[in-house]
C-alpha cells in the first residue's frame, strides 16, 4: 500500500509539472529591475565616503596646526592664527557633514529601490506557489489509470517521474527563497529607518556647525576691532580679561564656602532632607556642546582654563535648575561688559553655576526645585549680562565638587 501511495504522489507531481512547465521557478540569486540603478548609487556612495575620508584627514591636519600654535608665545598674531585655523577647521567639518548627508540620501534611495525589488520578487513567488497549490487541488482527484493513459510508453512515464522529483526540490527552494526575501525586505526597511534617523541628527549638527562658523568668524572680527591690530592694546586687553576672570572665580569660591557653611549649620543640606543621587538634569533643552570641560581647542584658553561646558542656547532660552538646592549667588548686571550668573548650592558638596544670563528670576538664599526656571540665556555680544569676549548665545554651565570644578558631563543625565 505504501508503494502505491508513493507512486501516486510521483504521478501527481508529473501532472503538476506538466501544468506549470511554462511558469518560471524562483531563483534566489535573481535580481530586480532596479539593479543597475542600485549599482550606480552604490558607486557614488563609495566615492562620497572617500571624499569624507579625505576631508577628515584635512581636519586632523588643522587640529595639529591649532595645537602647535598654542605652544607658541602668546601674541596677537598667534591668537589670530588660532582663530583662523579654527575657522578653516569648522569649514571643513561643515563640508564633511554635507558629504555625509548626501551619502545618507543616496543610501536611503538605494534601500528604497531594493525594497521595491524585494516586494516585486515576493509578489511573483507568491503567485508561483499559489499556482502549484491550485493545480495540486485540481489534479489530486484523478485516478492512476487516467494519468498512466496519458503516456504512450513507460519510458516517457519514468522520465516525467524523475523530472517531477526535481520540480519538487525547486518548489522547496521557492518556499525557502520566499522566506529569505521577506527577511531581507524587513532588514532593508529597518536600515532605511536607521539612515533616516541618522540623517535628521546630522542635519541638526550641520545647522549647529554653521552657527559655530559664524561665531568663529565673529571672534576674529571682534579681536581685530578690540585691538585695532595693536600688540600693545592686545596685551592690555589680555591683562584686563585675566583680572576679570580671577575676580569672578574668587567671588564664586568665597561665596560658596560662606553660604554652604551657613546652610550646613542649619541642617538644610542634610542628605535626608535634600538628597542627591549623583545626577543632574540638563539646564537647557539643547544638548549641543560648543566647548567642553578644559577643552584643549578652546580659543581663549590663554586667558583662563575652561572649567565648564558651553551649551548652545538661543538668546532668551529658559534656563532650569539642574538640581534642587539654595541660590548661593544671583549676580545681576546692567551692562554688556558685566558677567551675570547664578550659583546653586546642592547637597553632597555639589554646586552648579549658570553663566551669561540675560535675565535672572531668583534671589540669594531662595530654595529652588530641580527643573525650576531660574533665568534666561544670553551671551549675544553687546547684550546685558553677556560679559566680555563672547561670540554667540550660549549657556556657560559649571559643576563644582567641594569647590573644585569638575566635568559636568559626568553628572548630567544621559537622556539622548
Amino acid at each position: 500500500m505504501a508503494i502505491i501511495q508513493q507512486k501516486k504522489r510521483f504521478i501527481l507531481s508529473v501532472v503538476i509539472m506538466m501544468m506549470v512547465l511554462c511558469v518560471p521557478l524562483f531563483v534566489h540569486s535573481q535580481t530586480g529591475g532596479n539593479k543597475a540603478e542600485i549599482d550606480s548609487l552604490n558607486q557614488e556612495i563609495q566615492a562620497r565616503k572617500e571624499k569624507v575620508k579625505q576631508l577628515e584627514q584635512s581636519i586632523d591636519a588643522y587640529k595639529k596646526k591649532i595645537e602647535q600654535t598654542k605652544l607658541e608665545s602668546t601674541s596677537l598674531s598667534n591668537q589670530m592664527a588660532i582663530l583662523s585655523n579654527h575657522t578653516a577647521h569648522v569649514e571643513l567639518d561643515i563640508e564633511a557633514t554635507e558629504q555625509k548627508l548626501d551619502t545618507l540620501e543616496l543610501e536611503i534611495t538605494a534601500f528604497q529601490l531594493g525594497i521595491a525589488d524585494k516586494k516585486d520578487t515576493i509578489t511573483k513567488q507568491k503567485a508561483i506557489i499559489s499556482e502549484f497549490v491550485k493545480t495540486l487541488h485540481q489534479e489530486g482527484d484523478k485516478s492512476m489509470i487516467e494519468v498512466i493513459a496519458s503516456y504512450e510508453n513507460f519510458s516517457d512515464f519514468f522520465n516525467k517521474i524523475q523530472y517531477a522529483r526535481s520540480i519538487e526540490a525547486d518548489l522547496g527552494k521557492s518556499a525557502r527563497g520566499l522566506r529569505i526575501a521577506k527577511e531581507e525586505l524587513e532588514d532593508k526597511k529597518q536600515k532605511t529607518e536607521e539612515r533616516k534617523k541618522t540623517y535628521d541628527v546630522l542635519k541638526k549638527e550641520l545647522e549647529n556647525k554653521k552657527e559655530d562658523l559664524s561665531e568663529q568668524s565673529f571672534a576674529k572680527q571682534q579681536l581685530l576691532s578690540e585691538t585695532k591690530s595693536s600688540q600693545a592694546t592686545y596685551t592690555t586687553l589680555l591683562t584686563n580679561l585675566k583680572s576679570q576672570y580671577q575676580q569672578i572665580e574668587n567671588e564664586i569660591t568665597s561665596i560658596e564656602q560662606r553660604v554652604r557653611a551657613t546652610l550646613e549649620a542649619q541642617d538644610k543640606l542634610d542628605g535626608s532632607t535634600l538628597p542627591f543621587d549623583g545626577t543632574l538634569a540638563w539646564p537647557t533643552q539643547s544638548r549641543y556642546v560648543t566647548a567642553y570641560f578644559r577643552d584643549p581647542s578652546y580659543p581663549y584658553r590663554y586667558v583662563f582654563e575652561h572649567n565648564a561646558i558651553d551649551i548652545r542656547a538661543s538668546q532668551g532660552t529658559p534656563i532650569r535648575a539642574a538640581g534642587s538646592g539654595y541660590i548661593g549667588q544671583a549676580r545681576f548686571c546692567k551692562t554688556s561688559s558685566c558677567y551675570a550668573y547664578v550659583m546653586i548650592i546642592h547637597s553632597g558638596g555639589i554646586s552648579t553655576v549658570y553663566g551669561h544670563l540675560s535675565k535672572i528670576l531668583v534671589t540669594s538664599d531662595q530654595f529652588v526645585t530641580k527643573g525650576d526656571i531660574i533665568g534666561y540665556s544670553g551671551a549675544t555680544p553687546g547684550t546685558v549680562g553677556a560679559g566680555p569676549f563672547v561670540t554667540g548665545p550660549h549657556l556657560h554651565f559649571e559643576v563644582r565638587k567641594n569647590g573644585i570644578p569638575v566635568n559636568p558631563l559626568n553628572y548630567l543625565v544621559k537622556d539622548y
